[in-house]
């Protein structure tokens, strides 16, 4: 009896050791480096979800390569709603600060991207809550970059950092 109770003694022991250093190095990973998240809606069709309401993409968000705010055009980019901020979106970054685009549905036909934002849009533009309904984006509420299609497997990809010829600036800041 004495041994079995000695055995289990030792096995709660290692599991709490392990748990205890896991689940830190878990949470920092979740945090800090990566994660997966589900994508829902139209907006983003046909990038993602082309299947429409019957299937959602799982994507692999990339925290790691947003961590000093440097995004490029085309990029598809996890952020914290402005409008709801315990919501997070997943949009295509269309212009970087100092840019000038044509908007489509916005106040102003133009708008120029002040520093410390972006300009963000859904592949889908009759289905997307985005720039064109509230404004340039501030950096700060970028989450992570998106760079792989997970699930479905049929659907296993790099998502590529393409920005539309139709959506390209007006006048780009590198001008």
């Amino acid at each position: 009896m004495a041994q079995s109770q000695g055995w289990v003694k030792r096995y709660v022991k290692a599991f709490c050791k392990g748990f205890f250093v896991a689940v830190p190095v878990a949470v920092t990973f979740l945090d800090r480096v990566a994660c997966v998240a589900r994508v829902e809606g139209a907006s983003m069709q046909p990038s993602l979800n082309p299947g429409g309401s019957q299937s959602s993409d799982v994507v692999l968000l990339n925290h790691w390569k947003v961590r000093n705010f440097e995004v490029q055009r085309g990029d598809i980019v996890s952020l914290v709603s402005p409008k709801n901020p315990g919501q997070k979106i997943i949009k295509r970054v269309i212009a970087l600060e100092g840019d000038i685009v044509k908007t489509i549905g916005h106040k102003n036909r133009y708008v120029k991207v002040p520093r410390g934002h972006i300009w963000v849009e859904g592949d889908h533009h009759g289905h997307s809550f985005d720039s064109n309904a509230f404004g340039p984006v501030s950096l700060g509420l970028l989450h992570a970059h998106a760079t792989h299609i997970l699930w479905p497997p049929e659907r296993w990809q790099k998502l590529e950092s393409v920005l539309p010829p139709e959506r390209l600036p007006v006048q780009s800041a590198e001008e």
